[in-house]
């Protein structure tokens, strides 16, 4: 059996699959070390796996409810940033024994040139669709279609673009671990010309894998983060989906807003869900959103799979882990989004014919959300679509395959 080590950077939507496939490698008998940072300490070691800290010197606590998370967003994301966040997963990994490292795109800069430097293969692992193909652009553009050419031109820019900014950091890298110095630009075309192995961590029910894709481009199904160990609903949540029809469920994970942004979001909330007569559930999150009202709860932190099965449908950000959690569910979506590829995945549900609209964040209004809300309650095509969808969903085994994935390429290695 092998030692791997996954290595994870950003919220906690970013950690949560990551999770998931460690504790479907650990039960497969592998060694398992999921290195993130420290907010994600019990998330990780909740599940049984191993934790390991990242530092980095970027002076933003992401705990504190006040932090202005767009500003905390461009920091991390930075080039500055980058080399701080890279340097900090060097320091906690470079003694770390393993035979393997499992890196997720934030972690690719600095975690490439680890790889490297320990003698020791990588894998990357995709939640959203990134790779070139002319069947649609990158995810992170959005909702967008540029044709079939289009397409792999964005996705090529993309490339592009980011080897070009993020640049002097893999130079910061290479330089830290003792390694020759290379162009961005040749050690991508290396990796593609070896058939560098990526796991991409959704359904392909949900995303058909593009027939134009590479070999060692896999989609191998959603990796589902366990339900923390001794987990118990809260007695106010049990007690309020008891004493009526199941509600509506509203949530934006880890988005950001002003302050005066989420008191209007919450007014509008609140407005909505008594128009369209029906009960809700608020997920505060980082908004820190709080509704109030004789048929609506506001709660923290509870896990999707328990909660989602309960709705008559959700409302939110669609994150791609929060996507995947509706559409298990088999629930009626909502989407909300604001950025990179929230508006994908919004796309995404439409076209699975289980979402009635897709209301871009900045454009959230009592009317839309008041008409959205009535729509996916009472439409059962919706209904029966999601609900076809899921049992699709549930016959797939993502974990399953993305540990044969990882097992199949580690055998395929030369052994010294």
């Amino acid at each position: 059996m092998s030692r791997i080590v996954l290595v994870g950077i950003g919220s906690r939507g970013d950690i949560a699959p990551l999770t998931g496939l460690g504790v479907g490698l650990r039960d497969a008998g592998h060694e398992v070390v999921v290195a993130a940072h420290t907010l994600f300490a019990e998330q990780i070691t909740r599940c049984g796996l191993e934790f390991r800290e990242m530092t980095h010197d970027i002076d933003i606590d992401m705990t504190d409810p006040d932090v202005n998370r767009l500003s905390a967003g461009w920091k991390f994301s930075s080039p500055k940033g980058v080399q701080s966040l890279g340097l900090g997963m060097i320091r906690a990994l470079i003694d770390e024994p393993a035979d393997v490292l499992l890196l997720p795109p934030p972690t690719e800069y600095a975690g490439l040139a680890l790889a490297e430097a320990k003698g020791i293969p990588s894998i990357g692992l995709r939640f959203q669709p990134l790779s070139a193909t002319a069947d649609h652009a990158p995810s992170a553009y959005g909702a967008y279609d540029f044709g079939a050419r289009g397409n792999r031109l964005a996705a090529d820019f993309g490339a592009w673009f980011n080897d070009r900014f993020y640049a002097s950091s893999v130079a910061f890298f290479r330089r830290e671990l003792g390694l020759p110095p290379i162009s961005v630009y040749d050690l991508r075309r290396a990796r593609t010309a070896a058939g560098w192995p990526m796991l991409n961590g959704y359904s392909p029910s949900v995303v058909p894998r593009p027939t134009d894709w590479r070999a060692g481009l896999e989609v191998t199904g959603y990796w589902w983060p366990p339900r923390p160990e001794g987990w118990e609903p809260p007695a106010e949540l049990v007690d309020f989906l008891a004493a009526g029809p199941p509600p509506v469920f509203l949530g934006f994970g880890s988005m950001a807003d002003s302050s005066a942004g989420t008191a209007r979001t919450g007014k509008i909330i609140g407005a909505a869900l008594r128009r369209a007569g029906v009960r809700g559930i608020v997920q505060s999150g980082w908004l820190n959103l709080e509704v109030t009202g004789d048929d609506v709860l506001t709660i923290g932190e509870a896990p999707h799979d328990w909660l989602f099965p309960r709705m008559a449908a959700v409302v939110h950000h669609c994150g791609a882990g929060t996507t995947a959690a509706g559409l298990r569910a088999g629930v009626p979506a909502i989407g909300v989004p604001v950025y990179a590829d929230q508006p994908f995945w919004a796309q995404r549900l439409i076209d699975l014919g289980v979402s009635p609209a897709t209301i871009p964040y900045s454009k959230i209004s009592e009317d839309r959300l008041t008409d959205a809300i009535r729509r996916a309650t009472t439409d059962t095509a919706l209904r029966d679509n999601a609900t076809r969808m899921a049992a699709r969903i549930a016959a797939e085994d993502g974990v399953g395959q993305a540990v044969k994935a990882v097992e199949a390429h580690l055998a395929a290695l030369p052994k010294d």
